[in-house]
C-alpha cells in the first residue's frame, strides 16, 4: 500500500502549513498538493524527493510507512 497521500497530509498539518504554503515551498501549483492528498495525481519522482527532503524523512517512510 502506498501511504504518500495520507502521510503528506499528516506531515503538512503537523507543520501547520496550508496547501498553498507547502506548494510554494515545493515549487508546485497550489492545486497539486490537493491532488496528491486526494490521490487524483501521483507525484513525480522528483516531487517525492523534494517532499522527503522538505520534511526531513526518508523516501521509504514517506511512501511505505503510515505516519500517525
Amino acid at each position: 500500500m502506498n501511504y504518500f497521500a495520507q502521510n503528506l497530509r499528516t506531515l503538512r498539518k503537523e507543520k501547520n502549513l496550508t496547501q498553498p504554503e507547502l506548494a510554494k515551498a515545493l515549487n508546485v501549483s497550489n492545486g497539486m498538493i490537493s491532488f496528491w492528498e486526494n490521490e487524483k495525481y501521483e507525484p513525480t519522482a522528483s516531487n517525492i524527493i523534494a517532499v522527503a527532503k522538505f520534511f526531513d524523512i526518508s523516501i521509504d517512510d514517506l511512501l511505505l510507512t503510515q505516519i500517525i
